[in-house]
């Protein structure tokens, strides 16, 4: 698939957290990209080019089912990541995504790296190790001044995980995980994990299930029309 030189690149933002998505859509929609549809992570319904899926507090590798995201769509899957740990990379690039981005690249890098896979290659970049909570973007917590990795474990603590399920997860020792979590616990107050989960949970930290979809730009929003030539 590629996409008509004489339109804008067509793009999909998956994540289960709202302010994630429309963080991320911001900074890329200045960049003259058309997103299409953001939300959950669940089928992509929209005609678009590619999928972004962001990886904040999501199940990541092995557990990324890529073609749950264009099951009715002939878009590409490009993973959005900080984690960028060569297992990882490795696993969701064998799983069938076409790129491998980190969030510490400018909004042009990314628009050029998605040119790239629409045109056929397979595109990682990635990039530079974490970057400090000036970075482009959003996520739970940074108005409390939790680093994007401090809100990601956060957020897997609000959702349930123990200290060695979240490290299985997000690809980290089991040390550098208690440390993230002892940082946080002192931006937010918390002594106690109990006390963090409520906190999370009065601050966005609960994963969200809303779909958007910009009808203006929707070119498709029913299976029945898969395979239509555009």
């Amino acid at each position: 698939m590629s996409a008509d030189s004489k339109r804008p690149l067509r793009l999909a933002i998956v994540d289960d957290y709202a302010v994630v998505v429309a963080g991320v859509a911001a900074f890329l929609a200045d960049e003259g990209i058309d997103v299409v549809e953001t939300g959950a992570s669940t089928p992509v319904l929209s005609d678009v080019d590619v999928v972004l899926y962001d990886t904040f507090a999501q199940v990541q590798g092995t557990g990324i089912d890529l073609e749950d995201f264009v099951r009715d769509s002939g878009a590409m899957v490009v993973v959005y990541s900080w984690n960028l740990d060569l297992r990882l990379i490795e696993q969701v690039i064998a799983a069938g995504a076409r790129g491998y981005l980190s969030k510490v690249l400018s909004g042009p890098q990314i628009v050029a790296a998605l040119e790239r896979v629409v045109r056929g290659e397979i595109v990682i970049l990635p990039g530079d190790e974490e970057s400090s909570v000036g970075g482009e973007g959003d996520w739970p917590g940074r108005s409390a001044g939790l680093s994007p990795r401090e809100a990601e474990v956060l957020a897997l603590i609000t959702q349930g995980l123990s200290n060695q399920e979240i490290a299985a997860r997000v690809f980290l020792s089991l040390n550098t995980v208690k440390t993230y979590i002892r940082t946080a616990y002192q931006k937010i107050g918390a002594t106690r994990r109990s006390q963090a989960v409520l906190w999370g949970m009065q601050n966005g930290f609960q994963p969200d299930t809303l779909r958007t979809v910009d009808a203006e730009l929707v070119l498709r929003t029913s299976p029945r029309f898969r395979g239509r030539d555009r």
